[in-house]
Parts: C-alpha cells; structure tokens; sequence
C-alpha cells in the first residue's frame, strides 16, 4: 500500500512531512510505521485522513494495494 501512497506523493511533488502536516499530525511517526510496515492493517479513519490529505478516493489508494 505505501507504494501507491509513495507514487501520489512523487505525482504531487509532496514529501511525507507534508503528508503528515496536511494531516493534521503532530510528527510524521505515524507515516513512518506506515512508511516501513509497522502498520499492516491501517484503521479506515487512517485510510480516510490520508485519501483526504492528498486528495484521492480511498478507492485509489485501495483498488491498488488489492491487486498485490
């Protein structure tokens, strides 16, 4: 999954600081668990801040990570 949030980021010129940011997190840790597969199965609320923050459908990102 994090590939896809990976290839939204370098499409949008955007770093994951800034996904953090736009957020609303405190510190990018949480992107980081993400990030390096701390985080297997990511909470919708998760999902939905992050699909909210770079502008996706949710189904962007997940129609992705279920093709693997």
């Amino acid at each position: 999954m994090w590939d896809k949030i990976q290839s939204i980021l370098d499409k949008k010129n955007m770093t994951a600081n800034k996904l953090a940011e736009l957020m609303g997190l405190k510190n990018n840790s949480l992107i980081y668990e993400l990030k390096h597969g701390h985080i297997k199965k990511p909470s919708f609320e998760l999902m939905e801040k992050i699909a909210d923050a770079l502008e996706v459908s949710m189904d962007e990102i997940r129609k992705s990570s279920e093709r693997r």
